[in-house]
């Protein structure tokens, strides 16, 4: 996103949305203040309710206290995968004590990353993210909460640490960005796909295609905010209440009514998090 592009004007109001995954702290909000004008703004076009997701462990503690301060916000806890190398013992604990917040509604974003080794200064090796992959999908097991996939280019991998471990319940993947084959592979476990503004450009031909064969019961929407502004804003700012430009942009690529598919991800979403 480029700070040079002005923030997206607001979408006609589409009713009820979930934004299933975004990050309030990175959009810019700092304390209870804050976050009330930035869920207001979402609440205005019909975004109700909104995931706050952490990357690390002081984002983590911050999506907790965000979702103490508005009943409007929720949280999922985790470290990134290209943070595992930081999932010491003192991280371990303090994510086990955050986990169990009732206003923790996932285990989150953990997963592979196989982009950003080799570029990213710090970044986790290969074999750290598998380690700390398997150890949140065990938190997630023993808390009862959803676990919250973020994958790179590690599809095979990571389908099979799932396996190796066993999956919890309910496996969200969290801007879902892969081809047809993932999505059926997915689909075939019972794991919920969240879509992103990706879907909304016209060159993820492979994406826009994926999101076709998705049952209606494994559909979320998130923003992902403040990256991955949906189209005609590609570069903008984004924020929980863009997410009606990327439900329409899903409608029309599965065919759908906004309306309808807007009350199916909601149902879903709600029925995930136990909001």
């Amino acid at each position: 996103m480029s700070a040079a592009r002005p923030a997206p004007e607001a979408p006609e109001p589409l009713a009820p949305l979930v934004d299933a995954h975004t990050h309030l702290d990175a959009c810019g909000a700092t304390d209870a203040e804050s976050v009330k004008v930035v869920v207001d703004r979402a609440a205005a076009v019909g975004v109700g309710q909104v995931v706050t997701v952490a990357d690390d462990l002081a984002a983590a503690q911050w999506a907790v206290q965000a979702a103490h301060w508005d009943q409007r916000v929720f949280a999922a806890v985790a470290l990134h995968p290209t943070r595992a190398n930081a999932l010491d013992d003192a991280a371990k604990a303090e994510l086990e004590r955050l986990a169990r917040d009732p206003r923790v509604v996932a285990i989150g974003e953990t997963g592979l990353d196989y982009y950003w080794p080799g570029k990213l200064d710090g970044c986790a090796d290969i074999e750290t993210q598998v380690e700390g992959f398997r150890w949140h999908i065990d938190l997630a097991k023993r808390t009862g909460k959803p676990l919250m996939i973020h994958n790179r280019e590690a599809d095979h991998d990571l389908l099979t640490v799932l396996l190796d471990e066993g999956a919890p319940e309910t496996v969200i993947f969290h801007c879902f960005s892969s081809d047809t084959n993932m999505a059926l592979a997915c689909v075939a476990e019972g794991y919920l796909l969240s879509f992103s503004g990706t879907v909304s450009f016209k060159n993820a031909h492979e994406l826009r295609e994926a999101a076709k064969v998705v049952p209606d019961e494994l559909v979320l929407v998130e923003t992902d905010a403040p990256y991955l502004t949906p189209h005609p804003f590609r570069g903008a700012p984004n924020e929980p209440y863009c997410l009606p430009y990327t439900m329409r942009a899903l409608a029309q690529v599965r065919g759908q009514d906004p309306v309808e598919l807007a009350e199916i991800s909601t149902a879903n979403a709600r029925r995930v998090y136990g909001i």
